[in-house]
C-alpha cells in the first residue's frame, strides 16, 4: 500500500467518527458501531512522547487497543518531537495499522501549552517536519488541524503549509483555535480551500469537520469536491447519526445502547467509573423522567449500580 491507497479506497461523502479526547475509546467506538457505523474510526489522540518512554508506554498502548471489528480505523497522535513522531508511527506500523494521523488542532490549553496541537500552527516548520518524520514510518500520514490560531485569514498561508507536504489526507476543522466551538462553522471557506488543495496537493484526501449532525449534512460540499465529513459532537445528539437511512428511535433503543456500553466498560476493565457518567445524557434525554433518571446515575459510583438504575425502569 502506497502513501495514498488507504484513503483512496473510499468513495466521495464517506463518514468518519472525530477523535475525541476522554470519548472515543475502544466502548464508545463499538457503540457507534453498533448505533450505525461511520466508514473510518479514529482512537483517541496519543502523545508520542508517552509511547516512546517506559514510564506511559502502558497507556498509550491502551489507547491504541482496538478489535478486528473497528477496522477502518486511524490512529492519531500528538507531541513536538519529529523524532518521536517517527518512533511512534513505526511501532503503529508493525502493530497492523495501515494509516497514521498527526493532531494539529487540539485547543486544549494543556496541550497548546506543550506546543501541540493547535500549538503547532504558530511553529509551521516544526510542524512540516514533523510529517516528514511521520512519513518515514512508510504509512500514509493525515493531518487533523483547524483554519487558524487566532484569526480565521491565517488559514491560506497555514494550510499551505500542510499541504505542501503532500499529506494523504487532510481534515480541517473550519474553526480557529481560539474560536474554540464558539462560533458557526466557516462553511463559507471550503471552495478557497479545495481550490487552493488542488492546486498545491491534488491527491490530498479533503475531509471537513464543525457543525455536522449527520454525513447528508455535507452533501452540498462534497459534490463540490470534498471527499469526506467528520462528525464529533453530533454524535452526543444523535448516536444514530451515521445511519444510511435516518429513522426515529425509541426510548427502549437508547437504553438498550446503554446497557451495550455498561457491558462494554466492564469487559475492556475500563476505569475510573466517573468518566462514564459524562455518556449518560446521550441515552437518558429527551423523553418524560429522563432528567430525574439521569440525576440518580449521576450519583451511582459503579457500573452495577448504574445497570441497578436502568433495570428497575
Amino acid at each position: 500500500m502506497n502513501n495514498m491507497d488507504f484513503w483512496k479506497q473510499f468513495k466521495p461523502g464517506f463518514s468518519i467518527l472525530a477523535p475525541m479526547e476522554g470519548v472515543t475509546d475502544i466502548a464508545f467506538r463499538q457503540v457507534i458501531a453498533k448505533a450505525a457505523r461511520p466508514d473510518i474510526f479514529y482512537t483517541e489522540f496519543t502523545n508520542v512522547n508517552s509511547y516512546t518512554s517506559e514510564k506511559g508506554r502502558h497507556n498509550a498502548l491502551e489507547r491504541f487497543r482496538i478489535e478486528e471489528s473497528e477496522q477502518p480505523i486511524v490512529p492519531q497522535i500528538w507531541g513536538t518531537k519529529p523524532e518521536m513522531f517517527a518512533e511512534t508511527a513505526k511501532a503503529l506500523k508493525e502493530m497492523g495499522f495501515l494509516a497514521v494521523d498527526v493532531n494539529m488542532g487540539c485547543p486544549d490549553r494543556h496541550v497548546v501549552a506543550t506546543g501541540g496541537g493547535s500549538g503547532l500552527i504558530r511553529t509551521p516548520e516544526l510542524a512540516k517536519e514533523i510529517i516528514r518524520a511521520t512519513k518515514t514510518a512508510g504509512l500514509p500520514v493525515s493531518v487533523k488541524t483547524r483554519l487558524g490560531y487566532s484569526k480565521v485569514e491565517e488559514w491560506e498561508a497555514w494550510l499551505t503549509d500542510i499541504l505542501e507536504e503532500k499529506p494523504a489526507a487532510l481534515t480541517v476543522h473550519l474553526r480557529t483555535k481560539k474560536e474554540m466551538s464558539k462560533v458557526a462553522a466557516h462553511y463559507e471557506l471550503i471552495p478557497n480551500i479545495l481550490e487552493l488543495k488542488n492546486k498545491i496537493s491534488p491527491e490530498t484526501v479533503l475531509i471537513i469537520n464543525g457543525d455536522f449532525e449527520r454525513p447528508s449534512d455535507a452533501q452540498k460540499y462534497i459534490d463540490m469536491g470534498v471527499d469526506g465529513v467528520m462528525i464529533g459532537r453530533g454524535v452526543f445528539h444523535n448516536p444514530f447519526c451515521f445511519e444510511k437511512t435516518p429513522r426515529e428511535h425509541s426510548r427502549e433503543d437508547l437504553i438498550d445502547l446503554m446497557c451495550y456500553h455498561l457491558d462494554l466498560y466492564e469487559k475492556y476493565g475500563l476505569s475510573p467509573y466517573d468518566p462514564l457518567k459524562h455518556f449518560y445524557k446521550i441515552y437518558i434525554n429527551n423523553f418524560p423522567g429522563a432528567s430525574e433518571i439521569r440525576d440518580k446515575l449521576m450519583h451511582t459510583k459503579t457500573v452495577p449500580e448504574a445497570r441497578q438504575v436502568i433495570n428497575s425502569l
